[in-house]
């Protein structure tokens, strides 16, 4: 398991522990991005997709790929934060490099690049694609997105994340999550979600707010979904992933509206107490 580091907001100054999550190499071995202490790390203002991985070599058989750059969300203003990275060095595999690259994945060692059961994992793969029909999930209390999942969970099992690599991930994400709070019967809209229009999500006793938007959400977004669970005498839940506004947080605490940040691992993280509140009681 990655040791924990703080990570201080470039906002706020707060420092927030963060543990890397571990990823599974397409060779059977856990991969962990290297953080890197002695970086600057940086407020995610901006979210492109294809901005958003960071290449991660394993030590094992050497193999490159590309994983979603960690991130944390600040528990005291809600900024999302870019954890550094150490770039890949040169590889250095094992004697037993070539024997790892085929265990698990049913490929040709010497196959050509892409070919194995890794695939899944470069930034064109497609959507939800992972080695061997695994989720990267993040080590049992791990960080705050861990410690937010099993906060008071009680006989809940663990959340298992899904990657999100898309607009369709991020709300079927948020779905998974708010049945793993207990919710049940959640409603998805029917067809791709756009990429630059927040989604509804319902259930008996809840309606959420999905953002899979690249600019934070503002208070207008918080009010919006806060009116439309009052209208369904409804919890009224947000989901992100590129945080709040500070005026959003603000009328969110005001209003009791759990927050939270979603990462492209697929964790939801909790950014205010409503939301710590809701994990803990669950529906």
């Amino acid at each position: 398991m990655a040791e924990a580091v703080p990570v201080r907001c470039p906002a706020c100054q707060r420092e927030n522990g963060y543990t890397a999550p571990v990823f599974p190499c397409a060779c059977g071995s856990p991969v962990v991005p290297p953080l890197d202490p002695a970086g600057t790390p940086l407020t995610l203002t901006h979210r492109t997709w294809s901005d958003s991985w960071v290449a991660v070599r394993c030590g094992a058989c050497g193999r490159e790929s590309e994983w979603p750059h960690p991130e944390v969300g600040c528990s005291a203003c809600g900024t999302v934060v870019l954890v550094p990275v150490r770039p890949p060095g040169p590889a250095e595999p094992g004697p037993d490099a070539g024997a790892r690259a085929g265990e698990g994945s049913g490929a040709d060692p010497g196959a050509p690049e892409g070919t194995g059961a890794g695939d899944g994992v470069r930034r064109n793969g497609p959507p939800g694609a992972n080695p061997a029909g695994r989720t990267p999930a993040r080590a049992a209390g791990a960080g705050p997105a861990a410690d937010g999942a099993v906060r008071g969970a009680g006989s809940r099992p663990p959340f298992r994340p899904v990657t999100i690599r898309t607009a369709r991930d991020a709300v079927a994400t948020a779905a998974l999550y708010l049945r793993w709070l207990g919710f049940r019967d959640v409603r998805q809209p029917d067809g791709v979600p756009i990429p630059s229009a927040a989604v509804d999500l319902r259930a008996p006793g809840v309606v959420a707010q999905v953002d899979p938007t690249t600019a934070p959400a503002g208070l207008r977004a918080v009010e919006c979904v806060w009116l439309n669970g009052l209208t369904a005498s409804a919890t009224s839940v947000y989901f992100a992933l590129a945080g709040y506004t500070e005026e959003a947080r603000g009328r969110a605490d005001d209003l009791g509206i759990p927050l939270f940040v979603m990462d492209l691992t697929g964790m939801p993280q909790p950014v205010n107490d409503p939301a710590d509140a809701l994990v803990g009681r669950g529906a």
